[in-house]
């Protein structure tokens, strides 16, 4: 049996289409009802359905105003505010292109990313810093959006530019990613198949708003459901996380494993509301899941995806990952794994996970590149496929580890370490002791250094030879983005040459 999990029809795509408009269809009727709440230690700043609708609108009409043409890209500076989802909505509603970019990034790194994307208008909040370009700078302002009339979503192809975004950069320098209005419509699988989402929801979302991630499950997912959308406010640290969690009465928590790590170095309170978690980003570690499970008794649903098409594999409520495995290639989807010919291998083998090029939810192509041609877009992803159709990712193609010349997954080496006492978390990957020699080393995070012996004689019973670490280092903590996620390519740069 082949690795092809072919699970169309596509959504069918309307000849005029607006995402925002999608988005916000039943926000009308939704009235008073919670659609975002910002969460601080001491109070909740919370905006309803009705007003959410009528600020995007009014957002839509101020920059229809300015006197931008259909298609311009608005670059947003912003913090992790309420006018940040308001400002990218309302500017696609109004036919614009928002591209959301991190906060923290320098004046030099926006400024190339700038350059990309050709915007021709700045929407920025005080004190983040601005590319280095003459272009028109616009502060949010909530009250004039909320006062101005509404301008009614413009509609148009669904294929046409809806907002652009950087990909995270962690394997070489961001790319911008294109997306069609269409997007949103492949995210409805979604809802069922991973997030478990329903109107009575109240999702809790981690991570920053210009994250891919956060966007879709911690704001439009919500909001096209009818469900609350809850966001820490900015500053909030991950420590602080399990109260804003009781407080709130989260029904769903979304974030990167990173965070759910942070979260279980103290006591989790009581979480009656809480009814399963949601983890993307990176691989989730079994012990990890469990870990989370034992304190809080919810399970954490794992997905698999990236910037350029979102999540297309998961685990759910209704339709759990078997142990091992990321999960189930979602309803809706056409799914192979592929090997170097671009043929699907046989279920049991290892092959680069592919999504169908006529996915509603692919990108419409990488800024400055031609779009994605032929039958497949290869993720870089690798994985195998079980007889159940269950897959097991086993990490991206370029982090793959050369060990006495095989190819061998760091997810595979890092999985025989995960039970360890008191290793937090461990990453494995290749250094380079000396220019002609390459070796493959583990770097653990822990309070304190872990006896080496004790990891030699664990790796020698979990893993065969030519996959066993030749060097162990400690680290406090591995890096990692601002949200959490592993930046594994960084490691290299911190390897210490044991003494002699």
């Amino acid at each position: 049996m082949l690795s092809l999990i072919d699970t169309r029809p596509f959504p069918i795509l309307p000849q005029s289409f607006n995402l925002a408009d999608h988005v916000l269809a039943g926000a009308a009727g939704l009235g008073e009802k919670p659609a975002l709440v910002i969460l601080h230690p001491d109070r909740d700043e919370a905006i309803s359905f009705a007003r959410l609708r009528a600020l995007v609108l009014g957002c839509a009409r101020h920059l229809h105003g300015l006197g931008l043409k259909p298609g311009d890209r608005v670059l947003m500076r912003m913090g992790n505010g309420a006018a940040f989802p308001i400002l990218f909505l309302g500017a696609i509603a109004a036919g614009f292109v928002p591209v959301p970019t991190s906060a923290a990034l320098t004046s030099a790194e926006i400024t190339r990313l700038s350059a990309l994307v050709a915007p021709r208008l700045i929407v920025a909040d005080a004190g983040i810093p601005l590319p280095a370009a003459t272009l028109p700078v616009l502060a949010p302002d909530l009250a004039l959006w909320e006062a101005t009339p509404p301008l009614p979503p413009v509609g148009g192809a669904p294929d046409r530019e809806a907002y652009v975004i950087f990909t995270s950069g962690t394997s070489g320098s961001p790319a911008a990613v294109s997306h069609a209005h269409r997007a949103i419509l492949a995210r409805a699988t979604m809802h069922k198949a991973w997030q478990g989402l329903g109107p009575g929801d109240r999702l809790l979302h981690a991570g920053a708003m210009n994250w891919t991630y956060t966007l879709g499950v911690g704001l439009l997912d919500p909001w096209t459901v009818g469900a609350t959308a809850l966001v820490p406010a900015p500053g909030t640290a991950n420590s602080d996380l399990p109260a804003l969690l009781a407080r709130s009465t989260a029904t769903i928590f979304a974030a990167a494993p990173g965070v759910y790590r942070q979260m279980l170095r103290a006591a989790v309170p009581a979480l009656p509301a809480l009814r399963h978690g949601l983890s993307a980003g990176e691989a989730l570690p079994a012990t990890l899941a469990a870990a989370w499970t034992a304190a809080t008794g919810t399970l954490v649903h794992e997905a698999l995806g990236m910037t350029e098409v979102s999540t297309y594999l998961s685990g759910s409520p209704g339709w759990p990952a078997p142990a091992g495995t990321a999960g189930f290639v979602q309803p809706g989807r056409l799914v192979a794994l592929l090997d170097d010919e671009g043929q699907p291998v046989a279920r049991g083998d290892t092959g680069e996970l592919a999504v169908s090029t006529g996915d509603p939810g692919l990108m419409r192509g990488y800024l400055g590149q031609d779009p994605p041609g032929g039958d497949w877009f290869r993720t870089g992803d690798m994985g195998l496929m079980h007889p159940d159709g269950a897959i097991t990712h086993l990490g991206r193609k370029d982090d793959l580890l050369n060990a006495g010349g095989f190819r061998v997954s760091p997810v595979e080496v890092e999985a025989a370490f995960h039970h360890v006492p008191g290793l937090l978390a461990c990453a494995a990957t290749e250094v380079r002791p000396a220019p002609d020699t390459s070796i493959m080393a583990l770097f653990y995070e822990s309070p304190c250094r872990i006896d080496e012996a004790l990891l030699r004689q664990r790796a020698e019973i979990a893993l065969a030879d030519w996959k066993r670490p030749r060097h162990y280092q400690h680290l406090e903590s591995l890096p990692r983005s601002a949200n959490g996620k592993l930046l594994r390519r960084a490691l290299a740069t911190l390897y210490r040459s044991p003494p002699p």
